[in-house]
Order: C-alpha cells, then sequence, then structure tokens
C-alpha cells in the first residue's frame, strides 16, 4: 500500500492551534447548513416570474435530485474522510497539487463573499417594505454598511453561538410559513398551477436557473468547518442528510401552497412576494411577520457564510496555501478574526453591484469550484481508492462519473447563459486568482513570510 494511502487525513484545527473548548454538535451544525443553503423560502419567487408555476414546482422537485443530493453526498464522503478546516480547498490540493487547492480557494471564497455581500442587501429590500426610507440614497447606502458590520460583530463572537442563533432564527424564520400554508393549502384550486405560464408569456431562462442554483447551492461550504465540529465522521452524514429534506421541504411545501391559492399576474412574483401574497390569504397581519422573519433569515443566511468563508481563509493557512499569519485566532472567542474580517471589507466592497450581477457572479464563480470539486472527487477514488472514508456513496466509479456529469452539465449551462458583466467580473477573479498563486509560490521561496507545514509550492 503506498504511503498516501495509509494515511491521508490532515490534523483538525485543534492540533495545530489552541484547543476548542467547545465544538459544534449535531443540531447547531443542521441549521448551519441549513442557512448556508436557503434559510427559509425567501427567493424562490422569481422562478415563477421567470418561468410560471408549475415549472418552477417542478424545478423545486426535481433539481435536488440532480443536484443537491448528489453534492451534499460527495460532501459527506470528503468531509469525513478530511475532518480539518479548509475543505474543498483540501480536497482539491490532495487531488490536483496546490496550483489547483489554490485556484479553488479563489472561486470558492470569492463566490462565498459574493453571496455574503448579497444578504445585506437583501436584508434592506425586506426593511424598506416597512420603512421606505431605506428604499434609495444614503440611508440605504448606511443600513447596508451597518448591518454589515454589526452582523459580522455578532460572528466574531464565536461559532459556537452563531449555531445556537441559527436554530433560533431558522425556528423564527419559518414559523410564518407553517401558518402560510396552512391557511392557503384550503383554497388552492388546481388549475392555478397552470394559469401561470401560458403560452404567450416569455420564459427569463437565465433568471429561473440562477435562482434555481442559487436557492439550492453550497452544501460543500460546511466542508470549511470540519475542524470545528465534534465528531465528524458521524455528525456530518447525519446533519447534511436532515438539512437536505428540511431544505427540500421548506421550499416545496410553501410553494405548492400559495400559488395555488393566489391568483396574481406572472410578472409580480418578484422577491419578498410571498409577504404580499400573505396579506392576500390571511391579512396584512402575516404580511408583517414574513417581512420580519425575512430579515432574521437574511441574518443567520450572512452569519452561516460568515462562518464558512472566515473559516476557509484559516484552513487555507493549515494547508500552506496561504501565509501562515492567516491562521490567528481571537484570545476571547477563537473565532478566526482575519478571515472575517477579510471577508466583511470584501463584501463591502462589492455591495454596491447590482443585486441580479452579485448573485449571477457568486454562481458563476461557484460553477468553476464545483466543476473542480467533482473532477477531485472522482480522482481521489481513482487515485487513493484505499484511503480511509468514515463515510463512503456506496457506488464503483463508473457510476459515480454519471452522478458527476449529470450536475456538471447544469454547471455548464449557469457558466453559458452568464451575462457579458458577470464573465468580465469572474474574468477578473480568475487571473487575479493566478496571479496570487505566483505571489504566494514567490513568498515562499524567498522566505519573505511564513508558510505552514502543506504543500509544497
Amino acid at each position: 500500500m503506498r504511503r498516501e494511502e495509509k494515511e491521508e487525513h490532515l490534523p483538525s484545527s485543534s492540533t495545530t492551534t489552541a484547543k476548542i473548548p467547545k465544538k459544534l454538535t449535531l443540531v447547531p451544525l443542521i441549521f448551519l447548513i441549513y442557512f448556508q443553503v436557503a434559510g427559509g423560502p425567501y427567493g424562490e419567487e422569481p422562478t415563477i416570474k421567470a418561468a410560471g408555476a408549475l415549472i418552477a414546482l417542478l424545478g423545486f422537485l426535481i433539481f435536488p435530485f440532480i443536484w443537491s443530493v448528489p453534492e451534499a453526498l460527495i460532501t459527506a464522503e470528503l468531509t469525513t474522510a478530511y475532518p480539518g478546516n479548509g475543505g474543498f480547498d483540501l480536497w482539491a490540493e490532495r487531488a490536483f497539487g496546490p496550483f489547483m487547492g489554490s485556484m479553488m480557494g479563489t472561486w470558492k471564497f470569492l463566490s462565498g463573499v459574493f453571496n455574503i455581500a448579497s444578504l445585506p442587501v437583501l436584508c434592506v429590500d425586506y426593511i424598506q417594505k416597512l420603512l421606505p426610507v431605506f428604499s434609495s440614497g444614503w440611508p440605504r447606502h448606511v443600513a447596508v454598511v451597518g448591518s454589515t458590520l454589526a452582523l459580522s460583530f455578532l460572528n466574531y463572537t464565536g461559532l459556537t453561538i452563531v449555531g445556537y442563533a441559527a436554530v433560533l432564527l431558522a425556528l423564527v424564520a419559518l414559523f410564518p410559513f407553517v401558518l402560510l400554508s396552512l391557511i392557503a393549502i384550503p383554497k388552492i384550486q388546481p388549475h392555478r398551477w397552470l394559469s401561470l405560464g401560458q403560452k404567450g408569456v416569455s420564459r427569463d431562462w437565465n433568471l429561473y436557473f440562477n435562482t434555481l442554483f442559487w436557492n439550492l447551492n453550497f452544501w460543500d461550504n460546511v466542508s470549511t468547518l470540519a475542524g470545528e465540529v465534534d465528531k465528524p465522521q458521524k455528525t456530518f452524514p447525519l446533519a447534511l442528510l436532515v438539512s437536505v429534506i428540511f431544505t427540500c421541504v421548506s421550499y416545496i411545501v410553501p410553494l405548492f401552497a400559495v400559488t395555488g391559492a393566489v391568483s396574481v399576474d406572472q410578472s409580480q412574483w418578484k422577491t419578498g412576494f410571498h409577504a404580499q401574497a400573505a396579506e392576500i390569504i390571511a391579512g396584512k397581519w402575516l404580511k408583517i411577520w414574513i417581512e420580519v422573519s425575512a430579515v432574521l433569515s437574511a441574518i443567520g443566511l450572512f452569519e452561516a457564510q460568515l462562518s464558512s468563508s472566515a473559516f476557509q481563509v484559516l484552513g487555507m493557512a493549515e494547508i500552506g496555501i496561504i501565509p501562515r499569519f492567516f491562521r490567528v485566532r481571537s484570545k476571547w472567542f477563537n473565532t478566526p478574526w482575519l478571515g472575517i474580517l477579510i471577508s466583511m471589507v470584501i463584501a463591502l466592497a462589492v455591495s454596491s453591484m447590482d443585486f441580479t450581477d452579485i448573485i449571477s457572479s457568486d454562481n458563476l464563480l461557484c460553477s468553476l469550484g464545483m466543476l473542480l470539486e467533482f473532477a477531485s472527487f472522482l480522482w481521489l477514488r481513482l487515485k487513493s481508492p484505499n484511503l480511509k472514508r468514515p463515510y463512503r456513496i456506496p457506488m464503483k466509479l463508473p457510476l459515480l462519473v454519471l452522478v458527476c456529469l449529470v450536475p456538471s452539465g447544469f454547471l455548464v449551462l449557469i457558466m453559458v447563459i452568464a451575462t457579458k458583466t458577470v464573465y468580465l467580473v469572474s474574468g477578473v477573479m480568475t487571473v487575479a486568482g493566478i496571479g496570487f498563486f505566483l505571489f504566494m509560490k514567490l513568498c515562499k521561496t524567498k522566505t519573505w513570510v511564513e508558510f505552514s507545514d502543506g504543500p509544497v509550492l
């Protein structure tokens, strides 16, 4: 047996830094995953505007099987095989070497930061429905910047706090949708599912697929926190399974109920329409409740994604892709404060972009990273068949290739339908990532800064 097959695990962050006093357990991890992916049915409405109710429903029924389930299964296998911080960066480095590890870090980190940038914008979009003063001008900019700073500080107080806050936020954010669905279901008229999206109504496939992708993506983000999880080999597969089921149900049930109970023009189904539908179905009280819950959901999404991005920075430092000093943690809360700061600053820098361009750029960068992730998964199965995998997808390599080809085709579609602005932003980021790798290689060669023991650059 080759040496790399005997032991190809990296130590978790607890062996390279001060011992973490308390690690994430199953329940907080489930809800962190939930907020890294969904956070509630907020944001699913544009699929109806883009393609009609029936196609929107089919999308949220079918897409989890061709995307969410394969991504979650791969995440479960590779996270249990490499239970350390860094996640997908580590997988790409182990499969294809330091350059690909660094490029994975660039694509996925920037994708995550673009996602972070979209959340305060989304949060303010909901607040302005209650307080119109935040709809434009300097009050809106102050609200976006202020909420970003405040939520980043909350993240700084500790991953355990963020995890339990995610549990509370999810329960509060989803409860009004439980009420909405219960009230709407008796009012369902099935013909309404067909009346939205009839002939003569143009379909925006760019908006449709990007919205589906954005709402059901990022299952692998939790892998960057593997070193912070208690018994990750056992905890991760179960947490991912529960989260997939929970997420799919939380999307499809309200969409099924509201589209069947409300008859409005297809063009009205913009982000936030669930709140308007709640007023039509139950009254203004439920509309206000959903709008407030949407803000809480955006907070949960922000905290989960920021945690993932911050620990990705720490993990990249632990495996030597970036300088050792990026491993620094807070003395009080044991959080990667430098990773939090970097993520926050970049998110603020891109938050002024158009919301649609933010989401599309996020999706394109993520697509590049996911194609590399699928390739890394398959190559590691071929390269290191005897690597210890506490959870292993029960399939042979030929079938796994097919499992990866289907979502990869969707990734190519997302990349093909992107706009010129998105291509430009993503191209600049990719070139910057190549330049960053070369600069890190020079820094290590010249010993300008210290790197952890990791891949040889």
